[in-house]
């Protein structure tokens, strides 16, 4: 995909882009008061507000519609930053656009859906203005790129992805979970920015900085927090969002670091100590072929005493053993269940191989 940098979308704005605003327009008070107070943070770049809102079940708050609108572009008038809202059809294109909104995001709820995608991106066709695309409700990469791809392929070069967590039904301290495994390797594919939504990963507005934090150490490219000027009165989402000192607070404590440094000290060492982290690593991936191939000869033995692949006595005495060794060297618990749980799928997937080969194919 070719993609403009955030930078380069000519609005002005450089990175970390910084938005904030209410989840949802209410009234127009609201809004102005809570814009005024978010503007006057130097570090807020662009403002944002929720007009229509796709809920989960009827009779919600589902937004105050394109009135709404008016109350955004007034507050761009006043305070000369750009706005931006979510759409999710067409009509919304198109009433964003009559109403000069300079960006449009488009929600995980959006997002999951091809066709929904597909519609806003033939509505842009033509129309130069920057679009974020928010992941999936799921931990689906591929959809997410689809949509990115979707869009591009429409003529829209301005394009910024939001990591706003992934549904589960595991429990966790988070909102949704954030998975960050999974816009790092979109990054990594796409070379795409990312903005971090932590009201939406957290949930809470006490995790809010602790999440922005680590998106911004992960080199995300902006963060996107819901702020809102009584947020215990909100309409919508009220436990997740900051009122605009909040806001100023959670900016001014966090960190933001550089991607490099021109210490020489700093850069020979680095080499030196990634150039042990490359040695170490090739050494795990021969022990780990060669655990395989023990694996294998098990299951070549498991096969000819027609005996199970699977000994969950044996399998629960090595993740206990091994925890608990990690534990000693400083290794976390999760990390090493995580680990051995994808050595022994790997195990049992090899070793399954072997028990549905023919005896030639073994010999052979």
């Amino acid at each position: 995909m070719e993609i403009k940098k955030i930078e380069d979308w000519g609005l002005g704005i450089n990175t970390p882009l910084i938005i904030a605003g209410p989840c949802s327009a209410e009234t127009e008070e609201q809004v102005l008061s809570t814009l005024n107070g978010i503007a006057s943070n130097p570090k807020v770049n662009m403002l944002r507000a929720g007009i229509w809102k796709p809920r989960t079940r009827p009779n919600s708050f589902e937004g105050i519609g394109e009135e709404g609108l008016k109350w955004m572009q007034k507050a761009k008038e006043i305070h000369q930053l750009p706005i931006t809202t979510e759409v999710a059809t067409p009509e919304h294109v198109e009433a964003c656009l009559k109403h000069d909104v300079d960006v449009l995001w488009i929600g995980a709820r959006t997002t999951v859906n091809p066709f929904a995608v597909q519609a806003i991106a033939d509505a842009l066709k033509g129309v130069d203005i920057p679009v974020m695309v928010k992941n999936p409700i799921n931990p689906d990469l591929q959809l997410w790129i689809g949509a990115l791809e979707r869009l591009n392929n429409a003529g829209i070069d301005k394009l910024a992805a939001i990591h706003r967590g992934f549904s589960s039904f595991e429990e966790s301290p988070y909102r949704n979970a954030p998975k960050w495994e999974i816009p790092i390797e979109l990054k990594r594919l796409t070379g795409i920015e990312i903005i971090c939504d932590p009201s939406h990963i957290g949930g809470k507005r006490a995790t809010i900085g602790m999440i922005a934090q680590k998106a911004l150490d992960l080199d995300m490219n902006g963060l996107m927090i819901e702020t809102h000027i009584n947020p215990d009165e909100a309409w919508s989402d009220a436990a997740q969002q900051l009122n605009p000192v909040g806001l100023l607070d959670v900016l001014a404590t966090l960190s933001y670091r550089s991607r490099t440094s021109d210490n020489e000290e700093f850069t020979n060492q680095l080499s030196i100590l990634r150039t042990k982290i490359d040695e170490i690593d090739e050494d795990l991936i021969h022990r780990i072929a060669a655990r395989m191939q023990i694996a294998e000869q098990i299951g070549k033995y498991k096969k000819d005493n027609n005996v199970t692949i699977l000994q969950v006595n044996r399998w629960e005495e090595i993740v206990n053993k091994r925890v608990q060794e990690g534990a000693n060297l400083n290794l976390s618990p999760e990390f090493m269940k995580g680990l051995l749980q994808i050595i022994h799928e790997e195990s049992i997937r090899r070793q399954n191989e072997i028990m549905n080969k023919s005896g030639s194919e073994i010999k052979s």
